[in-house]
C-alpha cells in the first residue's frame, strides 16, 4: 500500500497558502470599500443635500441572487459615474430590490449620487416554463420604472451601457421608445417611457393574467406589451426642445451592439449619434471582466471609463496581496524543492502509484492554467488581470515541475502560448475582424504541435522519473 510522506507534506503548505489568496481577495475588497466610504461619505452627504429635483431620470436596476452581482454593482457604479462626467440634466435612480446590501446603497447614494429606491421583488410567473434562464428571475423589476411618477421622463438602461456622449435629448421622446439591435425585436437595455401607474399596474394585472413571454424576462414581456413599435417612426429630437407624445423606435447610434464593431474594427452606424454601446453578448464576456481583453477589444473602453471614474480602489490591495504571496510560493518550492523521491511504496502497488501520479501531475498542470481565473478579482483592469495571471500560473506550474521532476520549458509551452495569442489579438493594425479571426486561427494552426509535442515531452519525462528504481526504495 502506497505511503506518500514528504511530497504530500509539502503540497498540504501550498494548499494552505493557496487558500490564503482566497481569504485575501474577500478581506481586501471588504476593507477597501469600507475605508474608501469612510473618507469620502462627509462630502458626498453634502453635495446630496445641494441636490435638485430633476424633471426626468436616468434609471438602472439592481438585484440578488446571481453569481455575478458584485460585477454588475460595479458595473451600475461606473455607469452612473460617467453619466455624471457627462454632466446630464437629469436624476439617477436605482430600482433596488430589498436585499441590495446596505453598504452598496450607501456607496450609490453618497459617493455616487444616485438615488436609491428600493421595491418588492415582482413575482416572475414564467420561472417554470421551459426555456427560462434563472438569472433573469428578477428582471421583471424593471417594470417599476412606470411608478416613477414623479418624473416627466425615464430612459431605463441595463448596467452594461458604455455612455459616449451626453444622450438628454432622449428625454424628448414619447411614451415609450426603443432601439431594434435586432431585426424584429426591439432591445430593453435602453428605453425610454413616460412613467404612469396606470400603465404600471395594468402591466401587474398581465403578469397576473399570465400574459405570454417567450423568454420569460423583461425583454419578452415588455416587447409583447409594445408589439406595433417596428412600425412607428424614428425619433428625431424637436430642435425646439419640446416632448413628443407617442411611441418611437430609436436610431441604432443610442444600442450599438458591440458584435457590430468587431466586424470592422472601428465604428460606422449612420443612423443618429453614435452615443451608448451595448454589451448584449454572453454573460462570462461582458466588459468588466478582465479576461474579455484583448478577446473582445471594447473591453479596454469600458475600462478607460472605470479608469476615469470610479477607479479600482477595491481591486489594488488584493492585486499588491495575491502577487506578494504567489512570489513567496515561488520562493518557498525553490528552497523546498519537493520530489517525488520522498515517495515510498510497495513494490507490488508499482501499477497503482505510477497511473496515480500521473493523472495527479497532469492534473496539477491543468490547474495551474486554470484556477488563476477563480482567484484573481473579476473586475481588475485587463493589463493588471493578465498580469497577475501570468505570475499565479507560472507559480503553480513551479510547484508541479519540482514536486514531479518536470522540465520546465514543456510545462510553459502552454503558457508562452497564451502569452502569444494575446499579443496577436491585441495587434492594433487588422483592417477588420475577419482577418484578426483568421490571424488568431492561424497562429493557433501552427502553436499545436509545439503543445502535442511538449505533452509528450512532460509524459515521457514523467515517465522516465517513476521507473528510476533509485528514486523508489523498498519498504522494510
Amino acid at each position: 500500500m502506497a505511503r506518500l510522506r514528504g511530497s504530500i507534506g509539502i503540497f498540504k503548505i501550498f494548499v494552505v497558502l493557496f487558500l490564503a489568496v482566497r481569504e485575501a481577495t474577500a478581506s481586501g475588497e471588504l476593507g477597501s470599500r469600507r475605508r474608501g466610504g469612510e473618507e469620502r461619505q462627509p462630502q458626498q452627504q453634502q453635495q446630496r443635500q445641494r441636490q435638485r429635483q430633476h424633471r426626468n431620470a436616468y434609471a438602472a436596476m439592481m438585484y440578488m441572487g446571481t453569481p455575478r452581482d458584485y460585477e454588475f454593482y460595479v458595473a451600475t457604479r461606473v455607469m452612473i459615474r460617467s453619466l455624471v462626467k457627462l454632466h446630464v440634466d437629469a436624476d439617477l435612480v436605482v430600482i433596488a430590490s430589498p436585499d441590495v446590501p446596505l453598504r452598496w446603497v450607501q456607496a450609490l447614494e453618497q459617493e455616487d449620487g444616485a438615488k436609491v429606491v428600493r421595491v418588492e421583488n415582482l413575482n416572475n410567473p414564467y420561472k417554470n416554463q421551459n426555456n427560462f434562464d434563472k438569472r433573469f428571475k428578477l428582471t421583471l423589476n424593471k417594470l417599476y420604472a412606470w411608478s416613477l411618477v414623479q418624473y416627466d421622463r425615464v430612459v431605463m438602461l441595463d448596467s452594461d451601457n458604455l455612455f459616449v456622449q451626453n444622450t438628454d435629448e432622449l428625454f424628448q421622446c414619447g411614451q415609450f421608445c426603443a432601439a431594434f439591435i435586432n431585426p424584429c425585436i426591439f432591445h430593453t437595455g435602453l428605453f425610454v417611457l413616460q412613467p404612469s401607474m396606470e400603465v404600471f399596474k395594468d402591466m401587474l394585472h398581465q403578469l397576473d393574467m399570465g400574459k405570454d413571454n417567450p423568454d420569460g424576462a423583461d425583454q419578452g414581456f415588455i416587447g409583447g406589451y409594445f408589439p406595433d413599435l417596428l412600425s412607428q417612426p424614428l425619433f428625431y429630437p424637436p430642435s425646439n426642445g419640446s416632448k413628443l407624445n407617442g411611441t418611437y423606435r430609436l436610431p441604432l447610434g443610442y444600442q450599438m451592439d458591440a458584435s457590430y464593431y468587431y466586424l470592422k474594427l472601428h465604428w460606422s452606424v449612420p443612423c443618429g449619434p453614435n452615443s451608448v454601446i451595448t454589451f448584449p453578448g454572453a454573460p462570462w464576456l461582458k466588459p468588466w471582466y478582465w479576461w474579455a481583453w484583448p478577446v473582445l477589444p471594447l473591453g479596454i473602453s469600458w475600462h478607460a471609463q472605470r479608469h476615469k471614474t470610479l477607479g479600482y480602489g477595491a481591486e489594488m490591495p488584493v492585486f499588491v496581496i495575491q502577487s506578494i504571496i504567489f512570489l513567496g510560493i515561488i520562493a518557498m518550492t525553490r528552497l523546498a524543492r519537493p520530489n517525488i523521491s520522498k515517495l515510498c511504496y510497495r513494490r507490488s502497488d508499482k501499477g497503482i502509484i505510477h497511473t496515480s501520479l500521473k493523472l495527479i501531475a497532469m492534473l496539477s498542470i491543468l490547474a495551474a492554467y486554470t484556477v488563476p481565473f477563480l482567484v484573481i478579482p473579476h473586475t481588475i483592469h485587463p493589463l493588471l488581470g493578465w498580469s497577475l495571471y501570468f505570475l499565479s500560473s507560472f507559480t503553480l506550474c513551479f510547484i508541479a515541475i519540482n514536486a514531479f521532476s518536470l522540465p520546465m520549458l514543456p510545462v510553459l509551452v502552454p503558457w508562452i502560448g497564451i502569452f502569444g495569442v494575446l499579443l496577436v489579438m491585441v495587434f492594433p493594425w487588422f483592417p477588420n475582424g475577419i482577418v484578426r479571426a483568421l490571424s488568431v486561427f492561424v497562429y493557433a494552426f501552427c502553436a499545436a504541435p509545439f503543445l502535442w509535442v511538449s505533452l509528450v515531452k512532460v509524459m515521457s519525462s514523467l515517465q522516465a522519473s517513476l521507473e528510476r528504481e533509485a528514486y523508489f526504495p523498498k519498504i522494510g
